[in-house]
């Protein structure tokens, strides 16, 4: 059945699904298929993904039938009391049949296939010197006190340490389901306007640290090439266990095609090392496949959320004010301490909704319903 008042591209959107959900649905009652467990969880898991869409199409046209029959009260009523109870049937069914509308748009969305993986999360000092170094700190832990608040893990990949209670760099994966699709947006230069420990006089400096969240990469996403690949070991610097200084543990791998460069020193096991920096080099190597991608999309639109830009600032943690701002959606928070300890949820819901409503004006760029 066609529903009625609906924008043209989202019916013949939501008509071919609901056509792809009944082929799939056949085909998994294909004796054939059942006796192939690889194509039956294949068309399972595409059923289970079209399945809400094809509830929501349903939900719009049992509101389209209830909103035509009650225009037609209106219209044909000769009872002013039934017209009046009619009229307020069809401005709640017309806003039932938008919020539907709108849901379905949602769902339409394409995913990201990355969104569910473990992120690769680097932190780095950035203009500031020292202060820029304890801020890269600070920033660190409010991510680990998040991953808590979320029951994710966190594994140190490699840090390196600047003055006491200061970073240089830290690399940690923080494994968890959706890791990568709730942190990318904190890919960006985040600025900090603090009186440091250090200043005598009471002023403010300006310091800034730069994060880069990186989707953990799999051996199949990017193909190396061992032959492309200069691989030094060197000994390990700064504190560690009884031999971690003393031993050629430590491993840089250059990637010549691009110039990638990744180093550890975590670990006493070399060989362990070289596989931390291997994952590393490998989610380094597929992110430039995916801001490559992501830079040709966005020549055509209109805003840059979660395009990957990292050049630009993207959020001020101002410490007189007490005051979080993120630049790329105009919000502004009067709660630095509690995103501090890792509440960001406040933050980082709002730039999901700021990424679906740009995605969605990508997939009906004209009209509405």
């Amino acid at each position: 059945m066609t529903v009625p008042s609906l924008d043209e591209r989202l019916r013949r959107r939501l008509d071919d699904v609901v056509e792809r959900f009944e082929a799939v649905t056949i085909q998994l009652a294909d004796p054939e298929v059942s006796r192939d467990p690889d194509r039956l969880r294949e068309l399972g898991q595409e059923r289970a993904e079209l399945e809400p869409v094809v509830e929501v199409y349903h939900e719009l046209q049992g509101c389209a039938e209830e909103l035509t029959g009650a225009r037609e009260v209106v219209s044909e009523a000769e009872d002013s009391e039934m017209r009046t109870l009619a009229a307020d049937e069809v401005e709640a069914l017309t806003t039932r049949l938008e919020e539907l509308s709108h849901r379905a748009r949602r769902l339409l969305i394409p995913k990201d296939p990355l969104a569910d993986r473990d992120a690769v999360l680097e932190v780095r000092a950035g203009t500031g010197g020292d202060e820029a170094g304890l801020f890269a700190s600070d920033l660190l832990r409010m991510y680990r006190r998040f991953a808590e608040r979320r029951r994710w893990k966190v594994e140190l990949m490699e840090i390196s340490e600047g003055i006491p209670g200061a970073i240089r760099e830290a690399i940690v994966t923080v494994r968890g389901k959706g890791a990568y699709g709730t942190l990318r947006f904190e890919s960006g230069v985040h600025r900090v306007q603090r009186v440091p420990s250090t200043e005598s006089q009471g002023r403010i400096h300006t310091s800034a640290a730069t994060v880069a969240v990186l989707p953990e990469a799999e051996e199949v996403d990017v193909t190396i090439d061992p032959s492309e690949l200069r691989i030094d070991v060197f000994r390990s610097s700064g504190p560690g266990g009884q031999s971690v200084n003393t031993t050629d543990s430590a491993v840089r791998i250059t990637h010549l095609p691009t110039g990638v460069v990744v180093s550890c020193q975590d670990e006493k096991s070399q060989l362990k090392n070289k596989n931390k920096a291997m994952k590393v080099l490998r989610s380094r190597l597929l992110d430039r496949e995916i801001a490559a991608r992501e830079a040709e999309r966005a020549r055509d639109r209109k805003a840059q959320v979660g395009t990957g830009d990292r050049s630009a600032k993207i959020r001020t943690y101002n410490f007189p004010q007490n005051r979080v701002t993120d630049h790329r959606v105009g919000l502004t928070l009067h709660q630095l301490d509690q995103v501090l300890e890792g509440e960001l949820e406040p933050v980082l819901d709002v730039l999901q909704l700021a990424d679906e409503e740009e995605r969605l004006e990508g997939s009906f760029p004209e009209g509405a319903v």
